[in-house]
């Protein structure tokens, strides 16, 4: 048998300071995408998601619901490419592999309860570590079987048994908001809805919760937020199928308009929405603030800036997921950087704290870590391997970083089809 091939580092492309100007179509957003398949999968009419994100979470996510018995025509005509969901009767007896994609490995499980029958969960060997204590338990508490032995993580089987209860709960999401938005999205579903009392501390990703929260109101559901007592109530009731146009990925936009700050120009990011859930739209107010002039307008939205970058003192815990890029910057920037409220991201694809530390000091800069926060103190970088820890968002850190210091390498620049199908050659065709 052959030996598997050993793909070679990534050279980052370099450019120095020579200005970049272009216009950039950033693919759909995997959390609206994500989330409208579990939505669609429940609706009682066939829905159409148009513009969605074909990357490897979304594949999973897709092949998974599959597997249960939904049916999901891909579809493209002369204008654009589609899905077409048709809900169905679940089935158990099946296989899911989750890869390491947090959506994933929480939103499918409470929606394959609804299934009869075993349904088992596994994924990619740090899937085995991320937490999915709060979602297992929470099933367990609304009277759901569940395989575990004891770990209360993957991998895990599931035993359905055609419907789940529903009623009130309590769960502790401080370490992801995932664990809510997981209950919440399949609850319309549950016998007699779901009334979920968050009781932990802090909950991070606020943005991402309230987007659970207007698209189940966008399906047809009735809930009602207590945001006093940090309670959700869902009740019980049919969804209807949505024709719907999923929003670019604007998180995804970060290390794009980035590159108008390192190198100087202007980068606009197509059909950026007036209005949104989505974290990513914090960049407009962030970028501001280390010296990008942005615009909104009918063109997309616009980030110039002259290859000069402030640092920035700033609480990043509702939009967790801008860190890497924001730290690359940081790395880039005149003045330091204080990055806070980020203690829930040593939980995600790989602890980016430990990571983002250890490969910014690996090429000259001074980051010194503490269990929530990064301090980044600027200074001179130099060539090196950039490790990504199968991690997207470390990847496309290095590729900032990269635009301005000769000689980086990305290992396993391949991660990034996490949630872009091509990052490197788009990355690449803008440099041109």
């Amino acid at each position: 048998m052959p030996e598997a091939k050993v793909q070679p580092h990534w050279p980052a492309p370099y450019r120095g300071a020579r200005n970049v100007i272009s216009r950039v179509v950033i693919p759909g957003s995997k959390s609206v995408t994500n989330r409208a398949l579990i939505l669609a999968s429940q609706s009682k009419s066939p829905s159409i998601l148009r513009r969605p994100l074909v990357s490897r979470d979304s594949e999973l996510m897709v092949d998974g619901l599959r597997a249960l018995g939904i049916s999901i025509d891909e579809i493209q005509d002369e204008n654009e490419f589609y899905w077409k969901i048709t809900p169905a009767p679940l089935h158990g007896n099946v296989a899911v592999d989750v890869g390491n994609a947090g959506t994933v490995m929480r939103f499918l499980p409470p929606f394959a309860a609804l299934a009869k029958g075993d349904i088992s969960f596994d994924g990619d060997p740090r899937s085995h570590e991320r937490p999915l204590g709060p979602v297992i338990k929470a099933l367990e508490d609304l009277g759901i079987s569940i395989s575990h032995e004891g770990r209360y993580s993957l991998p895990m089987i599931l035993h359905g048994k055609g419907e789940i209860p529903g009623g009130e709960l309590h769960i502790d999401a401080s370490a992801s908001s995932q664990f809510l938005s997981a209950l919440l999205l399949v609850a319309p579903s549950m016998k007699n809805g779901l009334i979920a009392r968050h009781v932990g501390s802090t909950l991070p990703s606020m943005p991402h919760i309230e987007m659970t929260v207007e698209m189940l109101r966008d399906f047809g559901a009735e809930v009602i937020v207590d945001t006093a007592s940090h309670t959700w109530s869902v009740h019980a009731g049919n969804l209807l199928g949505k024709n719907l146009v999923i929003e670019p990925d604007l998180s995804n936009a970060a290390p794009f308009l980035s590159m108008a700050m390192v190198c100087g120009g202007g980068i606009t990011i197509a059909d950026w929405p007036t209005k949104t859930t989505q974290p990513g739209d914090q960049l407009r107010e962030i970028l501001t603030r280390m010296g990008a002039k942005v615009e909104l307008n009918d063109n997309g939205l616009t980030v110039n800036g002259n290859g000069q970058i402030s640092g920035i003192d700033i609480d990043l815990q509702d939009v967790g997921e801008l860190t890497p890029s924001i730290a690359a910057l940081a790395a880039l920037a005149n003045s330091p950087s204080h990055l806070r409220g980020i203690g829930h991201l040593r939980l995600h694809e790989t602890d980016r704290l430990a990571a983002l530390t250890r490969e910014i000091n690996s090429l000259g800069g001074n980051v010194r870590e503490e269990e929530s926060s990064l301090h980044i103190t600027p200074a001179p970088l130099h060539a090196g391997i950039f490790h990504t820890y199968d991690d997207h968002r470390l990847a496309t850190a290095g590729a900032v970083i990269g635009l301005v210091t000769q000689g980086i390498e990305v290992e396993n620049i391949a991660t990034t089809r996490k949630t872009l199908p091509d990052f490197p050659g788009l990355w690449s065709s803008i440099l041109q």
